[in-house]
């Protein structure tokens, strides 16, 4: 599989980083850049042009965040994000969306995204979707995955669902060959969840059933993080070996 040149992240938050993914992607030899739209000062928009050239990304992977994409009086620059993601995608370019950045994906592309029955957050166990198509990208029958939202999104047009749990119906989907829109963090590693629990805008009041407590979050084992890890570097190589495939 050849390695992308140039990778690029879109971040909604200071306390998101870049979890275990910038590691492996910088072993790969990827070039790594970055927007920070959490550095723009409040309600200021960014034109379309100030980002990056669809033409110059191999990999595009957009983060979470404390906002909503639906937020767009307080925060004007997502419409320019969902904007640019739409030419980024219709270009059939690999991209991977993650908790945040899942449902901008699927909002980009006309899904609603709203408030999910249930509120996750913590180790929480997603299942595969029985009679996954051979060629999609192949989830484990089960794995313990860090949850940290709120909203979830409905899928878009012509998205397959991937995986699921009782709290919530839509935990990964696939649209096309190589884009991959998670509800969960499977890049979190034991420093990103330090930066979760430390960041004042990452710590929204959570309450039910499927809440973990921050002190048992602080618990889990190296282990736990890297079965997560492990899902995400393999959803980096799906993506950019369909990209190869099209080729």
């Amino acid at each position: 599989m050849k390695a992308p040149q140039s990778v690029h992240y879109f971040q909604h938050s200071a306390g998101e980083g870049f979890g275990s993914c910038y590691d492996y992607l910088k072993q790969m030899g990827a070039h790594i850049t970055a927007t920070e739209f959490f550095a723009l000062p409040p309600e200021q928009n960014i034109e379309i042009e100030a980002l990056p050239k669809v033409e110059d990304i191999d990999l595009l992977i957009v983060m979470g965040g404390a906002m909503s994409v639906n937020d767009e009086v307080h925060y004007p620059w997502l419409k320019t994000e969902k904007r640019w993601v739409r030419r980024y995608l219709a270009m059939g370019k690999p991209a991977i969306g993650l908790c945040l950045g899942g449902q901008m994906i699927a909002n980009a592309l006309g899904a609603a995204v709203g408030t999910n029955p249930e509120q996750e957050r913590g180790w929480h166990r997603v299942y595969k979707v029985e009679n996954t198509p051979e060629t999609y990208f192949q989830m484990p029958d089960q794995i313990t995955v860090m949850q940290w939202h709120a909203e979830t999104f409905e899928l878009p047009k012509g998205a397959v669902r991937l995986a699921s749990n009782a709290a919530c119906a839509n935990q990964l989907y696939q649209i096309g060959e190589n884009v991959l829109g998670f509800q969960f963090h499977p890049e979190i590693t034991p420093q990103a969840l330090q930066l979760f629990l430390e960041n004042f805008e990452m710590k929204p009041t959570f309450s039910g059933r499927y809440v973990q407590p921050a002190h048992e979050l602080k618990q889990m084992s190296a282990q736990q993080f890297q079965a997560g890890n492990q899902l995400m570097n393999r959803a980096i190589d799906y993506v950019l070996s369909q990209s190869e495939l099209r080729e």
